[in-house]
């Protein structure tokens, strides 16, 4: 994609954020509509990011706060490991893997 797309597409979505929030504002009173354009806002973020993620091959299970863990493997012996030093050997250097 290049920048003039994404630009527009970015346009396009502040577009509907904006629309569906003036929409909310006229049909709801002040107070509550800042109640309810706040969760609309954050479900449709939620969705528009869901559908780029399987765009461009993403996982199934995405969520908001994916907390996918990390395999590091030292460069001296390759064992696998989560600490800073390697508990084999006690190397520094590592590799994601």
């Amino acid at each position: 994609m290049n920048n003039k797309n994404f630009i527009l597409q970015q346009l396009k979505w502040i577009s509907i954020y904006f629309a569906i929030s003036i929409v909310i504002s006229f049909i709801i009173p002040f107070p509550y509509s800042i109640i309810v354009i706040i969760p609309v806002v954050l479900f449709l973020s939620f969705y528009i990011r869901r559908k780029e993620m399987r765009k461009f091959g993403g996982v199934e299970n995405f969520s908001m706060f994916n907390s996918n863990k990390v395999n590091y493997y030292c460069m001296v012996c390759g064992t696998k490991h989560d600490n800073l030093m390697c508990p084999k050997c006690g190397s520094k250097m590592k590799r994601i893997g």
